[in-house]
C-alpha cells in the first residue's frame, strides 16, 4: 500500500506533519480531513523514508485556543498585502497560500488559511474557499470572487489591503483620541468612590457622635453613601439587567432602528456617528465598484458595513431605484439622511463615469472630518470631566466641613 507524507494545520492552529498508508491520494486526503487536518503539503514517499523520519524521540506540546481568538483588521490587512505580493511575483496561488500558512503566527488565521489551502487543492476557487471558512467578511469574499472572475486578483488584493489598512488607521486614530478622556473618567470614578465609601463614613461617624442637627444636603449625602455601601450589589445587578435588556432590544429590527435614529439625533455625538457611517459606506462602495462588483451587490455590502439602519433604509431605496433604471443620487438626496456633499459627488461621478474616484474622495474628506470632530469633542470633554469631578468633591467636602465648622463655632 502506498505511503504518503503530509504537512498541514490542525483545527487548533497547530502545524503538524507525518505519514499514513492509503490506497490512493484521494483516500489519504479524505482521512486527514476527517481527522481535522487541513493539508498544505502532500506527496507520496517510501517506507524507508518513514523509518528514518520516525527514528529518535520527538516531543511536541502545544496548547492553543484559536476559537477564542479573533482575526484583527491589521492581521487580515497584512495577510492580504503579502498574498498580493506573492501573486504579483508570479507564485502560484496554492504555493502562495502554503507560504502564508507557514509564516503567519496567528493561530486562528493559520487554521483558516489551512482550510482555504485544502479547499483550493481540491479544486475550489479562492473566493469560494474563503466563503466556506466564514472567517472573512462578505466584502472580502465578494471582492476576491470579482477579482478571479475578471482575471485581476492581484490588483483586487492590493485594493483590499489598502481598504483594510485605511479602516485600521481610522479606528486607531479614534481610539487613541478617546484614551485620555476614558482614563480621566475612570480616575474620577475611583476618587469619588474612595470619598464615598472610605472617607465619608468616618466623617459621618464623627458628626453623629456630636449629636448636632445637620444640614439637609449633608443628610442626603450621608444617606446616599450608606445606600451605595449597603446595596452596591443590587445596583450591579440592576445595571447588568439593564445592559442585557438593552442588547436584546437593539437586536430586534425595530429597536435597532430607534437606537440608530436616536444616535443620529444627538446634537454633537450624532454628527460624529453620521460621519463615521458615511465614511465607511463611501469607501466600501468605492472599493467594491473598483473591484468590478455590480452596483446592486456593492450597495448591499456597503450598507452592511455602514452599520446604521436609518442610512440603510435610504441605501435600499437607492438600490431599488437603480433596478428601475434611475440614478443613485436622487433617492439618497430625497431621504434627507445624506449630506449634499455626498449626493453631489455621487451625481457628478455618475455623469462622468468616475463614481469610484468620487466616492473615494468623499471617504477621504469624511475621514479627516471624523478625526477633527472627535479631537474637538475630546478637547471639550476633558475640562468637563475635570469640572464635574471637582464639583462633586467640593460638594462632598462642603457637606462635611460646614457642619464641623458650625459645631466648632457653637462650642467656642
Amino acid at each position: 500500500m502506498p505511503v504518503y507524507a503530509y504537512r498541514g494545520v490542525t483545527e487548533a492552529g497547530k502545524t503538524t506533519r507525518g505519514h499514513l498508508d492509503a490506497e490512493s491520494p484521494r483516500s489519504a486526503r479524505g482521512k486527514l480531513r476527517r481527522d481535522g487536518v487541513h493539508v498544505t503539503e502532500f506527496r507520496e514517499t517510501s517506507a524507508d523514508a518513514v523509518t528514518r523520519s520516525q527514528s529518535g524521540p520527538r516531543f511536541n506540546f502545544h496548547i492553543s485556543l484559536p476559537s477564542l481568538q479573533r482575526i484583527s483588521g491589521m492581521d487580515l490587512a497584512m495577510m492580504t498585502r503579502q498574498a498580493a505580493t506573492l501573486l504579483s511575483a508570479g507564485i502560484p496561488l496554492v504555493e502562495g497560500l502554503r507560504a502564508l500558512t507557514e509564516q503567519t503566527e496567528h493561530a486562528k488565521l493559520k487554521s483558516v488559511l489551512g482550510q482555504v489551502t485544502d479547499s483550493v487543492n481540491q479544486g475550489a476557487s479562492f473566493g469560494d474557499a474563503l466563503g466556506q471558512t466564514e472567517a472573512f467578511p462578505s466584502l472580502y469574499v465578494n471582492m476576491v470572487k470579482a477579482g478571479e472572475a475578471g482575471g485581476a486578483l492581484e490588483a483586487i488584493l492590493e485594493r483590499l489591503a489598502d481598504y483594510l489598512e485605511s479602516q485600521v488607521r481610522l479606528r486607531n486614530k479614534v481610539s487613541s483620541i478617546l484614551i485620555y478622556p476614558l482614563v480621566m473618567l475612570g480616575f474620577a470614578g475611583f476618587v469619588i468612590g474612595v470619598l464615598v465609601t472610605v472617607v465619608l463614613p468616618q466623617i459621618t461617624e464623627l458628626l453623629v457622635t456630636l449629636d448636632q442637627p445637620l444640614p439637609f444636603y449633608t443628610r442626603w449625602i450621608i444617606e446616599g453613601s450608606n445606600f451605595l455601601r449597603g446595596y452596591w450589589w443590587l445596583l450591579g445587578l440592576l445595571g447588568g439587567a439593564a445592559f442585557i435588556a438593552f442588547r436584546a432590544a437593539i437586536a430586534r429590527p425595530k429597536g435597532r432602528a430607534m437606537w440608530d435614529r436616536f444616535l443620529l439625533s444627538v446634537p454633537v455625538l450624532g454628527r460624529s456617528v453620521r460621519l463615521i457611517a458615511l465614511s465607511r459606506f463611501t469607501r466600501t462602495l468605492s472599493t467594491l465598484l473598483s473591484g468590478g462588483l455590480p452596483i446592486v451587490r456593492a450597495l448591499d455590502t456597503a450598507k452592511a458595513v455602514a452599520n446604521n439602519v436609518v442610512l440603510g433604509d435610504a441605501i435600499d431605496k437607492a438600490r431599488d431605484s437603480i433596478t428601475e433604471g434611475a440614478s443613485i443620487a436622487a433617492p439618497l438626496r430625497a431621504s434627507g439622511e445624506f449630506p449634499p456633499l455626498v449626493t453631489h459627488m455621487i451625481e457628478v461621478g455618475e455623469r462622468s463615469g468616475q463614481l469610484e474616484r468620487m466616492l473615494e474622495k468623499v471617504a477621504d474628506t469624511y475621514d479627516e472630518q471624523v478625526e477633527t470632530t472627535v479631537t474637538r469633542l475630546t478637547a471639550l470633554l476633558e475640562p468637563m470631566l475635570i469640572l464635574v469631578m471637582v464639583g462633586i468633591v467640593v460638594v462632598i467636602i462642603l457637606a462635611t466641613l460646614v457642619p464641623l465648622l458650625n459645631i466648632t463655632t457653637s462650642l467656642g
